[in-house]
């Protein structure tokens, strides 16, 4: 019998039909086999973690790279060191805050020869819907962004505006015609308001629940009309679970995601106007509506928890609520921020690797990502889940140490990570994901 590459054996071995003990077995970068855990296996490498779990890779689908153009914001090279070090093999770059944004196939070129050899972990990238760019959409839909971001209301940079009601219309409309993905920012544009001052509860008043509601309802309204395959990105406002329950059981083709800080953070706990490392569009709200989105989770309306990792300079994070740029950087923690809350309300590793990994794959349409299953890429994660540690913003790897995550204990420690069976070390052997070569794979 010919060695088979590597096999790591795990009691606790989180598996697409439950958590069990079990030896998976790589060969070529691919997950070969399912064993049980003391089978006799003849490999080059085998790794027994005894009763340290493991993980599929987990999937982000909402991450703020920033480069080319605005990489002292963040970088390829960072940004994928974060996310191993934090279990996530693979992620999909926003088109924005790049320069230029992903929204021709020219920029799309450009953003992937600066990725290119600097990677981590695999990485995709979304495309871009802004006013103008509607003959754009299909040329990049080909070239193989994996779905196309757009904004209800301002994005915060000038460079990718929102998208006025009725290109928002059109859009949908030319996505669906190629049975594409689009991705919502929503919040509407008309019920936000500038702060009174720069405090939190001020920034918060700001921009109200009503705005992700009104904003949801509009974007099911239209997913309804033209047949779009929608998603609602960062939701923080439980009260958009019933219009997307209802919707969903009606036949719309809509999802939601939602993030780590939303989940783990409360409004009643921003210490003061000082503390922007908790500013984020849409804010986090109050511990009623946390709770809400948990049992939205539960409940199957939120079918995703990706980071939404945003970092700036943190120049930019100066001042106060009202001043300071929108955004959290949690790429490296949010396997243990989501597993610390989760594990406090009951739910299992299945249920977080389900949100974190199986969900964001699905959504992107990564059949060999996310599970640990015969035929997937061999992603893998051992993850320490009863160890604790406290968040020391200097042992991050993004590019600058700012998160509202800051001295916080947090439960559940990434041990190791493998991407396609090999170790993720001090060498990049990430690859760039194309949806068209995906699709292929799957056919």
């Amino acid at each position: 019998m010919t060695p088979q590459d590597l096999v790591i054996r795990s009691r606790r071995a989180v598996l697409p039909d439950g958590e069990r003990p079990a030896a998976v077995v790589v060969r070529d970068g691919v997950i070969a086999a399912i064993e049980p855990y003391g089978a006799p296996v003849a490999a080059f490498d085998d790794v027994d973690l005894g009763e340290t779990a493991l993980l599929p890779g987990l999937v982000d689908t909402h991450v703020h790279v920033n480069e080319p153009g605005r990489t002292e914001w963040e970088g390829f090279a960072t940004a994928t060191r974060a996310a191993a070090a934090g279990g996530v093999t693979t992620l999909v770059d926003m088109p924005l805050n790049s320069l230029p944004p992903t929204t021709s196939t020219r920029a799309l070129a450009v953003k992937r020869a600066a990725a290119e050899g600097a990677v981590f972990v695999d990485v995709g990238f979304w495309g871009g819907a802004v006013p103008g760019n509607a003959d754009a959409l299909e040329p990049l839909h080909a070239e193989g962004v994996f779905g196309f971001k757009c904004f209800t209301s301002d994005s915060g940079v000038p460079e990718f505006p929102p998208l006025p009601p009725g290109e928002l219309r059109a859009a949908f409309a030319a996505i669906a015609a190629f049975d594409g993905l689009v991705i919502v920012h929503a919040e509407d544009p008309d019920s936000l308001t500038e702060p009174r001052d720069g405090g939190y509860a001020a920034f918060l008043a700001s921009r109200p629940a009503s705005a992700e509601r009104r904003a949801v309802e509009r974007v099911i309204e239209l997913a309804a009309a033209t047949g779009v395959r929608a998603h609602i990105l960062h939701l923080s406002a439980a009260d958009c679970l019933e219009p997307l329950a209802k919707a969903r059981a009606a036949g719309v083709r809509i999802s939601a995601e939602t993030c780590p800080h939303y989940l783990t953070l409360s409004a009643g706990e921003v210490p003061g106007p000082a503390a922007t490392s908790f500013k984020c569009c849409p804010p986090i709200r109050d511990e009623g509506n946390r709770e809400e989105l948990w049992r939205g989770l539960a409940d199957g309306v939120i079918s995703c928890v990706v980071s939404d990792h945003s970092p700036c300079a943190p120049e930019l994070k100066a001042g106060d609520f009202a001043t300071a740029w929108g955004g959290v950087s949690s790429l490296q923690l949010g396997l243990s921020a989501v597993w610390t809350a989760a594990s406090a309300r009951g739910h299992g590793l299945g249920a977080v690797v389900g949100w974190m990994a199986e969900g964001p794959a699905t959504l992107a349409g990564l059949a060999g990502k996310g599970r640990i299953a015969s035929g997937h890429d061999a992603d893998l994660v051992a993850f320490a889940p009863e160890d604790t540690f406290t968040v020391v913003p200097g042992d991050l790897h993004h590019r600058h140490p700012v998160t509202p995550y800051a001295d916080r204990p947090l439960r559940g420690v990434v041990r190791s990570t493998w991407l396609r069976g090999r170790p993720v070390t001090d060498q990049p052997h990430g690859r760039l994901l194309s949806r068209v070569r995906e699709e292929n794979r799957n056919a």
